[in-house]
């Protein structure tokens, strides 16, 4: 039985995520920060999802749901850090976006994607075959967003777009420091969520499809990568 944690997943990608890897045989924890619609989330995915309140902006609320999950299982395989914000949806206004909204953005896209990795680590360690997954996006690769014939070119977001190449080094540095883990970060593409107010391209199913097939792989699969659909992304 492989055993999986999501956070944010009681809507959206993490959802649909949690759909897929339950329908291959993972038992799931579902991460949310609101205890009603993560119950209400893992009531619709049934036996294999078990709910875990985790807000990943919050210390004590990390280590707290390392200690439930622990109090269950002996070990994690599978990681994946899909909880994440918009930021300050100051679009085109990078001289408006202050250090207190970079912090807001960084402090979940970034820091809490390290402070859920530290305090899982442990548990992720005991696993024969652990693998991390980092929700990143096209937004963060250099590539991308200087090519003007990509679309992630036409999206200027300071806060929102750097937090997410700052988490592709963050995956690179754990890759290199644990070389047991396989850890990778994945775009999704642009996916209709809350995030983006639905007028994504893609459904959730599409978007699901690299995170799920990143979080299946196999002691022998890449590590320290990003990927998108089509295979490893220009970053």
């Amino acid at each position: 039985m492989t055993i999986t944690l999501i956070t944010g997943a009681n809507k959206g990608l993490g959802f649909e995520t949690a759909r897929c890897l339950i329908e291959a045989g993972h038992t799931v924890y579902i991460g949310a920060r609101d205890a009603h619609r993560g119950r209400e989330a893992a009531s619709r995915l049934g036996d294999r999802a078990r709910f875990v309140q985790l807000d990943v902006t919050d210390e004590d609320s990390v280590k707290a749901a390392a200690e439930f999950v622990r109090a269950d299982t002996d070990r994690l395989d599978v990681l994946v850090n899909n909880a994440g914000i918009v930021g300050a949806r100051k679009l085109g206004r990078v001289g408006d976006v202050t250090g207190a909204d970079m912090m807001t953005t960084y402090n979940t896209n970034v820091f809490g994607v390290v402070r859920v990795t530290h305090t899982f680590l442990p548990l992720l360690e005991a696993s024969d075959g652990p693998v991390v997954v980092n929700v990143s996006s096209g937004l963060g690769s250099l590539a991308s967003t200087t090519d003007p014939t990509r679309v992630e070119s036409q999206v200027t977001a300071l806060d929102y777009n750097s937090s997410k190449t700052a988490l592709v080094m963050v995956t690179s540095q754990y890759a290199k420091a644990y070389p047991a883990i396989r850890f990778n970060a994945v775009d999704p593409g642009y996916t209709a969520t809350d995030l983006n107010g639905h007028q994504g391209t893609q459904t959730v199913e599409e978007g699901a499809e690299i995170i799920v097939r990143m979080a299946s792989l196999g002691a022998d699969g890449p590590t320290g990568g990003f990927f998108d659909k089509t295979g490893p992304a220009a970053w």
